[in-house]
């Protein structure tokens, strides 16, 4: 059977199904690795034009895949997406850039050999900004993508191809990165599940560097906690994580709220109103919950990151010029990265980077003392709703784009600084748009957060949620 031949109808149903709901028809003979792979393909063509979720469609080479798929791998035949910055091999790595070739990787980190190993299919790749720089998924490289909740709104980003193609049900896991956000923004804006790892609690993914290594992490977001769940535990360098344990009902919780964000401001009244309900939810199952603040001053956190968040964009300014010249760099390079890289070379020194470092050090120690009087913290994950597309856009004037960037985004930093874990679950809506609600732990309590976040599934479920552009509503009109 090639992908033209699946039926649409039983291709678009197969979406509502999370990855262990697929796998069971693989394990129980009903399909193929092949048929469950050649089923995402369809979804592909039929919703990712209007969605611009994929940046890179590699549909031959995945079916040759899961013909090769060891049928007894734990997640055999079930379709999934990385992220245009993770190297998989046969397809580019332009991490949504025009600075970079279509090359095509022929190496594959840890990270990606170990989905690889448990049966995961990669049809493609899914958007970015360029080099996960920004919280909007409007790369000049294009395509532009969508929110399928509102195609005139934003998806967020930078893992933002991937929570439009996990709400719309083309797949049921992708993969983000996380360096200010960029796994948690997408799941708030797309309304999936989206898990930030804390510091070292991944296999390696990519390259060492000074920075990335101590603020981004990775995972594959999902739209339900047992999958996600599961990805965790398969890229943990520990082989040995309990799966069932993570399943488990956690033990009744001091939770922690912090309505304002780092910088100081207060939320959306629409944001603000998820958040009261969530806390009413959380007090009906029995945990404490009060409000509270953070540890250490927001405002000197929020200079660590734009120091750190302004030297990744001279970085790249910097590794283009090497590679092209000053031209090159200047034509290829979108405006938003040489603003930034502007930025650093004006405003940040040797001060300035030692102040961010020392802000690094000083992070881990205050929220272990901080989380021995609260178990988890809850906070929205992102200041507003999701904004319309265009207002985050890289070309706009850098000078009014960084405070509209940053301060949207401006719950979600601190976790990445301290190395903490944090998942953002989607909790509520403002409108037809979703809008998520982050829970953040203590290093090393990944188990007690998903642990929470599946009584919270079950207490408020939102797996029948279905955006204006997905498998549900495609399959009503094929009815």
């Amino acid at each position: 059977m090639t992908p033209l031949d699946f039926p649409l109808a039983q291709a678009l149903q197969l979406g509502h199904l999370d990855a262990h709901g697929q796998h069971a028809l693989v394990r129980s003979g009903e399909l193929s690795p092949r048929e469950l792979t050649a089923a995402a393909v369809v979804r592909a063509r039929h919703l990712d034009p209007a969605l611009g979720a994929l940046c890179h469609a590699d549909f031959d080479g995945a079916l040759a895949r899961a013909e090769a798929v060891d049928r007894e791998a734990p997640m055999a035949g079930v379709p999934w997406l990385p992220k245009d910055s993770l190297r998989y091999p046969g397809m580019p790595t332009r991490g949504g850039s025009r600075s970079r070739s279509n090359v095509l990787a022929n190496d594959a980190s840890l990270f990606v050999q170990r989905f690889d190993a448990s049966g995961l299919v990669a049809i493609g790749k899914s958007t970015m900004p360029e080099f996960g720089l920004m919280g909007s998924t409007e790369p000049l490289l294009g395509p532009v993508t969508r929110n399928p909740w509102s195609l005139a709104h934003s998806p967020g980003g930078s893992s933002g191809g991937a929570g439009a193609a996990l709400a719309a049900g083309i797949v049921p896991l992708a993969h983000g990165s996380d360096g200010a956000g960029s796994i948690r923004i997408p799941a708030s804006a797309c309304g999936v599940v989206g898990l930030k790892p804390g510091r070292g609690a991944t296999v390696p993914v990519r390259g060492r560097h000074a920075i990335e290594d101590l603020i981004v992490a990775d995972s594959l977001m999902s739209r339900s906690v047992r999958d996600t769940a599961w990805a965790f535990a398969t890229a943990h360098p520990r082989a040995d994580v309990d799966l069932a344990g993570l399943a488990r009902a956690p033990r009744r919780l001091r939770i922690g709220v912090v309505a304002e964000s780092l910088p100081g401001l207060a939320p959306d009244p629409a944001v603000a109103a998820v958040l009261d309900d969530t806390v009413r939810l959380c007090a009906s199952l029995g945990h404490h919950v009060e409000a509270t603040a953070y540890p250490l001053p927001g405002r000197d956190i929020w200079q660590a990151l734009y120091t750190l968040w302004s030297r990744l964009g001279l970085d790249a300014v910097e590794l283009a010029e090497a590679q092209g010249g000053e031209r090159f760099a200047a034509d290829a390079l979108e405006p938003w990265t040489h603003g930034l890289a502007h930025y650093h070379r004006t405003h940040c020194g040797v001060a300035e980077l030692e102040q961010a470092y020392a802000m690094l050090a000083a992070l881990p120690p205050a929220f272990h003392a901080f989380h021995q009087r609260y178990d988890v913290v809850l906070t929205p994950t992102l200041r507003t709703p999701p904004p319309r597309l265009g207002e985050l856009a890289p070309d706009r004037d850098f000078e009014a784009l960084m405070p509209a960037m940053f301060h949207w985004i401006s719950y979600t930093p601190l976790q990445n600084l301290a190395g903490t874990p944090a998942i953002s679950l989607p909790l509520g809506h403002a409108g037809a748009l979703p809008v998520g609600v982050q829970f953040a732990a203590d290093s090393g309590q990944e188990p007690l957060l998903l642990q929470l976040a599946a009584e919270l599934e079950q207490a408020a479920p939102w797996r029948d949620r279905w955006p204006a552009l997905s498998v549900a509503t495609a399959l009503k009109e094929t009815r």
